[in-house]
């Protein structure tokens, strides 16, 4: 085995975004594309001499491939030992946990997330700090520059490890421990939930549907929803991780998990329906015939976390993205505990997290964790679902009014125009941006602006800084609007508006959500020419 020193030259936009370094996955297949970023990564973090890492990813189309360069990569730098997933599996949750029990010196995970997958799909890579959750950015801006001045990177020449037998093998220097993806995560998870409650909610004859989206959680949902906790064959479905996710779109929302609402909004719909994304730290919550928006779930599994055996002792605070609703805020307020808006991005809720400030996390985007990992995660959100219905004997729909009663509803939809022009979205922001000063009195469609801003966010754990988060435009104290550009994709532009209203009357918390926030769609539709300027009509998706 010898290491090879390859000259190289940088590429442009090797920029790492919210969730890492994205791109077409053909982009990441050129030559020397992927192996500048690693050991960008790596000449940033390192040096690897005598550290261990953590590797595994979603499996989606390249992943294989992809893993293999980096353990030789790795082995070249000198990693004492790289921990990965069996097949080179491990959802972005597990992956966290694994880099926590094992206290490995961080990790990186492959994965684009919810996008698609396939040749002509995406890919993604992110390295992960030793904490379990994604770099900060004052890691992610070094390793930019890196990028950027890269003149030559490390490979081992060598025959590929075989990642199908769990087991150690030896490559040059560096041990590669090849470990079951499933069991360190589901530890975690049994140390946690009341698996005997949830056991006999499904011996009851309770049934529920879970989606996997041929994603990587499939092999973690059967092996604790069926395997564990005594769930029937079958209800974990599209359970095969496949490289192209079967052709299908892996965001586990209304438009892309439609097979599933449609069952659940059925005559035979079982009581309880889920979903997970791409990489597994996403998750879609639908009762029969009652959809839960992830803001919402957010702050139900708050208000319920004390019902788990690992929250009985109450929560610390709660965090959530801006563009996400302010009902996790109302039961902050009621629970006496702090509560924090941030920047979109899991990464921003890790300070808090570690500072021991907050418990419960989520984001708008299907996103909700804990302080168990420095990731969201999509399976967990589901077992605290059922450990609350385990407890509390009730359909999803109760549980829902049950909350509202209690806190008020807010209404919330979330409307994203994909793949629109760059150019013209970014004109759209620009000059939006400029008008804030003089919105503020404003009168549209019958709404009066309050507040017009661009969100910006200090860290009160470690003071960093970060701006234009996102424009918001205040409705008095019950509407809001907010507009962001995505940093998830990697065709053109996706703009998001994030649409909610308050309504504390329980009389009045009733209505379809598109028509109880008709008034703010027209309102922000009014202020921006979404449609004009955009060329569409309609938004794309609506969740």
């Amino acid at each position: 085995m010898t290491v090879k020193t390859i000259a190289t030259t940088p590429f442009d936009g090797q920029k790492p975004g919210t969730s890492g370094l994205r791109a077409k996955t053909r982009v990441f297949m050129q030559p020397h594309y992927l192996e500048n970023f690693v050991q960008a990564v790596f000449d940033t973090v390192g040096p690897l001499k005598g550290k261990t890492l953590t590797l595994g990813g979603d499996g989606r189309y390249f992943n294989t491939e992809a893993i293999q360069t980096i353990l030789k990569m790795a082995a070249a730098n000198e990693a004492a030992r790289v921990v990965v997933g069996r097949d080179g599996l491990l959802s972005t949750p597990a992956a966290s946990a694994v880099i926590r029990n094992r206290k490995t010196d961080g990790g990186l995970i492959l994965s684009a997330s919810h996008n698609p997958g396939g040749e002509d799909g995406d890919f993604g890579i992110k390295y992960n700090i030793p904490a379990g959750g994604p770099a900060p950015e004052s890691i992610t801006g070094a390793i930019h520059v890196r990028t950027g001045e890269i003149s030559e990177y490390r490979i081992l020449e060598a025959s590929d490890v075989n990642l199908s037998v769990e087991g150690e093998t030896q490559l040059g220097s560096t041990i590669v421990e090849v470990i079951d993806p499933v069991a360190i995560y589901a530890e975690l998870m049994r140390a946690l939930f009341d698996f005997e409650a949830i056991r006999g909610l499904f011996a009851s004859g309770f049934r529920m549907r879970f989606d996997a989206m041929h994603a990587v959680t499939g092999p973690y949902a059967r092996a604790i929803l069926e395997d564990t906790l005594g769930a029937p064959a079958g209800t974990v479905i599209n359970a095969v991780p496949l490289p192209d996710f079967g052709g299908g779109h892996p965001d586990p929302n209304p438009v892309y998990a439609a097979g599933l609402m449609a069952e659940m909004f059925s005559d035979a719909a079982p009581e309880f329906g889920a979903a997970s994304d791409g990489d597994g730290d996403r998750n879609m919550i639908v009762g029969r015939n009652t959809y839960v928006t992830p803001s919402d779930s957010l702050a139900v599994l708050a208000a319920n976390a004390h019902l788990a055996p690992g929250y009985a002792g109450g929560i610390a605070g709660i965090a959530r993205s801006m563009p996400t609703s302010r009902a996790a805020d109302r039961v902050a307020a009621k629970l006496g505990v702090e509560a924090f808006a941030t920047p979109t991005g899991w990464k921003f809720f890790g300070t808090l997290l570690d500072a021991g400030r907050v418990t419960i996390c989520g984001e708008e985007s299907a996103g909700t964790g804990s302080n168990h990992v420095r990731e969201k995660d999509g399976l967990w959100a589901v077992l605290l679902w059922l450990n609350l219905l385990a407890v509390k004997k009730i359909p999803v729909a109760d549980v829902m009014a049950e909350h509202w009663a209690t806190y008020g509803r807010d209404y919330y939809s979330r409307h994203d125009y994909e793949e629109v022009d760059k150019t013209a979205a970014e004109g759209l922001m620009d000059d939006l941006r400029a008008a804030l000063p003089d919105l503020a009195g404003r009168e549209i469609d019958g709404l009066t602006i309050t507040e017009a801003d661009d969100f910006a966010y200090t860290d009160p754990v470690d003071g960093s800084r970060a701006e234009k988060q996102g424009i918001r435009i205040v409705f008095g104290d019950a509407a809001r609007g907010v507009l962001r550009l995505s940093g998830t994709g990697t065709v053109g532009a996706t703009l998001r508006v994030y649409l909610e209203r308050f309504e504390p009357d329980p009389a009045k918390q009733g209505d379809d959500p598109q028509v109880a926030l008709a008034q703010v769609s027209a309102a922000v539709q009014t202020l921006t020419g979404i449609s004009d300027r955009l060329g569409r009509a309609t938004p794309d998706v609506r969740t």
